[in-house]
């Protein structure tokens, strides 16, 4: 039985040669997926997936990882491949499911969802550092693939671009923490503003840092975070520990409980304003992780298309936290 002849992609190729390789092996739909916030401690974490198109019409001038670009350079990249697209996906973990399911399984989860709500059917996966299982088509874990592969790159924009968004809305929510600016990495900026404010319901209780600074740091990582209405706090719990209608935890005096959890993160159907920036927090603290909008919302499926069903995930075995 012959074997077909080994294909080799190198690098000085440039960023469509691994995506040209698999098309000439007949794999027509190449899908990326990366995500943009890991190693922030305030935020959510978002994730998404392309498919560019075959040919000219997929080359997108200036696509880059999303790192290397300037902040106007990203929008008009996001801009061309939402015009582009065969298909994309956006899902957006909020900062209270990255601290009860855990960073790394929230990521691949996220991941698996923005591929699965695709509409238009990868038959090639291309991952950013990590590989995604529960997939039914083969897929590769590229290292630093938003600088190896298009469409990885260009999920790494729409990732990134979306993020950098709803922390700008947040940051007028929160104006103390200067979130417009480091969009919820840990700067020195940042570090100082948690000292003298305490950390806000957006933050991720399960990090050293904040952890650190609300005096929760003795507890587990997944047991954290302030208790919000809906919840039941566990034994012990000292109502103080709830959050304040100012979004950070009270230190003292009487509580004053949320009316709603914080949950999934919603495009322009949820009846928030709609804009260039995300929409607003959604009602309870059990919805999914992520919901899926219509086309024109920030969070959704190109060109229209209804998304897939969203994957299941799995329940968090590891939970990774601390400063990056």
């Amino acid at each position: 039985m012959l074997t077909p002849p080994r294909t080799i992609v190198r690098r000085e190729a440039g960023l469509y040669a691994l995506e040209r390789a698999l098309q000439r092996r007949g794999f027509q739909h190449v899908a990326g997926a990366d995500e943009a916030g890991r190693g922030a401690c305030a935020g959510p974490l978002v994730a998404a997936a392309a498919i560019l198109p075959e040919g000219r019409r997929g080359e997108i001038e200036g696509l880059a990882d999303s790192k290397l670009l300037t902040p106007a350079s990203r929008e008009r990249v996001y801009d061309e491949v939402v015009a582009r697209a065969l298909a994309y996906a956006v899902v957006i973990i909020p900062a209270e499911e990255v601290d009860a399911r855990g960073l790394h399984v929230c990521n691949v989860a996220a991941m698996r969802r923005a591929l699965a709500s695709l509409a238009t059917r990868p038959e090639y996966v291309l991952t950013d550092g990590f590989g995604v299982d529960g997939l039914d088509v083969p897929g590769l874990a590229v290292w630093k693939g938003d600088r190896v592969a298009a469409c990885v790159a260009a999920a790494s924009v729409l990732a990134k671009v979306t993020r950098d968004r709803i922390m700008v809305e947040l940051d007028g929510t929160y104006p103390a923490y200067g979130f417009a600016e480091h969009k919820g990495y840990i700067t020195p900026e940042h570090t100082a503003a948690l000292r003298e404010h305490g950390p806000c319901r957006e933050h991720r209780f399960s990090y050293v840092n904040v952890a650190s600074v609300s005096g929760r740091d003795g507890s587990p990582p997944r047991a954290r975070r302030p208790v919000a209405a809906g919840r039941r706090a566990p034994t012990g719990e000292a109502p103080e520990t709830l959050f304040g209608d100012d979004g950070g935890p009270l230190l003292g005096g009487a509580a004053v409980v949320l009316d709603e959890a914080p949950g999934a993160l919603l495009g322009d159907d949820s009846g928030a304003p709609s804009g260039e920036g995300p929409a607003a927090l959604a009602d309870g603290a059990d919805e999914p992780m992520e919901r899926s909008c219509p086309a024109g919302s920030t969070v959704g499926v190109a060109l229209g298309e209804r998304p897939r069903p969203s994957a299941p995930v799995g329940e968090d075995v590891v939970m990774e936290g601390g400063e990056r």
